[in-house]
């Protein structure tokens, strides 16, 4: 995993950086724009290039574990630095560091919108939504491209997306998931297994690794029965959370399809303001995923125990997963089978993706022709001059605010 770290011998130099660890992430948690991909360059530049918590080595391996496991890649990225550098009190440190900024601003934005009663008809939340249309189309063609280089996963894709499309049923996107993974495996070129040689005869591994395990089996097991026996109470909302935090491959614009079943699908929400929120988080920086704390404020119990909920039961089986995996990676690294079945599995999230962008673009268009226009804009601004997508969302919300009432 590449040279090791000044300093990491004992216990109490890493809990001396915890507070560097915490500074350095709120620093990038309020800096960081532009998605995964550009958090990854903002971590690479501040702590390889600059700090030299790890080497480059060490990062790239840290990087291609996390783009094999589900949930956010910045941020369990981010975690395992921490952890690196602090140990657990450090991979904490980064994690709050990194969240609190956006998640902060999207607890604001919600008490805004529950507190204005009709504020989603706003001119300038219309053209929230419709940036995050825009962001959403980027967001497929990129993703595909990176996850769908040839035709058998492209077919995966493909085949998620319709399904999704023309059925509609609670618990549908997991199963879609399910399905892609499998099906990546039973169809595998031969000559992928060759490249990769078979794993070490015999390995030896902490046990904290397999009681992660075991939580983040146990709680995706046990959520949904507490869930069903107290319908009314805030299991629900962590059992919904949790259960999305664990199914997300790729991270990022990938959690929209399953947050918008795990909330608008279930009435709990309006899609008008999900979208609302959605497009409000491209122009915030730090990881997407503390949306989750607006929906959380929003969704009885609501409030600000509300969105620490969302937030820490989507966020719960990543960090759970990063460190059940960690000390395995040399291990899984080598076994052709679970690279196939990851391959699957990202494929068939494309597929889920696009079908939400198909879903949001028909609405769009049947609802007010005239608002696609300005989604189309933007989407060109976006894919083919290069604007920054927070400067689209911020641009798309002036347009709404001058011409949409």
């Amino acid at each position: 995993m590449g040279a090791p770290i000044a300093g990491e011998a004992g216990v109490e130099g890493r809990s001396r950086r915890t507070g560097e660890v915490f500074r350095v992430f709120l620093k990038l948690g309020c800096t960081s724009f532009g998605g995964p991909v550009a958090h990854l360059g903002y971590f690479q530049n501040e702590l390889v290039a600059r700090r030299r918590w790890v080497d480059e080595e060490a990062y790239a391996n840290l990087v291609s574990l996390c783009q094999f496991l589900p949930g956010p890649l910045s941020s369990q990225v981010g975690l395992a630095l921490g952890w690196k550098r602090a140990g657990w009190k450090g991979a904490l440190a980064a994690w709050l560091g990194f969240t609190l900024p956006s998640a902060a601003l999207m607890i604001v934005l919600a008490y805004g919108l529950r507190s204005f009663g009709g504020l989603e008809h706003a001119g300038w939340v219309q053209g929230l939504r419709l940036a995050a249309l825009a962001v959403v189309a980027e967001a497929v063609i990129l993703m595909a491209r990176q996850l769908c280089p040839d035709a058998p996963r492209s077919a995966i894709a493909l085949a998620a997306a319709l399904v999704l499309c023309v059925f509609s049923a609670p618990g549908l996107p997991p199963l879609i998931i399910a399905a892609g993974a499998v099906a990546a495996l039973a169809i595998r070129p031969r000559s992928r297994a060759r490249q990769h040689p078979g794993p070490p005869t015999a390995a030896v591994f902490p046990a904290y690794s397999f009681v992660c395990l075991g939580l983040f089996l146990g709680l995706l097991a046990v959520l949904p029965g507490l869930a069903h026996l107290w319908p009314a109470s805030a299991w629900r909302v962590a059992d919904a959370f949790y259960r999305t935090g664990a199914l997300v491959f790729g991270g990022g614009h990938v959690v929209l399809p399953l947050l918008r079943e795990a909330t608008v699908a279930r009435g709990w929400l309006r899609e008008e303001t999900f979208l609302a929120g959605y497009g409000a988080a491209q122009a915030l920086p730090g990881p997407l995923f503390a949306f989750s704390a607006f929906l959380g404020a929003l969704i009885a119990p609501g409030g600000i125990g509300g969105a620490f909920l969302a937030l820490t039961a989507i966020y719960l089986p990543a960090g759970l997963i990063l460190f059940a995996a960690l000390p395995h990676w040399e291990y899984l690294q080598r076994l052709p089978r679970a690279r196939a079945l990851l391959d699957g599995a990202n494929a068939a999230v494309v597929g889920l993706l696009g079908a939400a962008l198909a879903g949001l673009t028909w609405t769009t268009a049947s609802a007010a022709p005239q608002h696609l226009l300005l989604s189309l804009a933007a989407f060109a601004a976006l894919h083919f001059w290069r604007w920054p997508s927070w400067l689209i969302v911020l641009a798309c919300a002036g347009v709404g605010a001058a011409c949409f009432r």
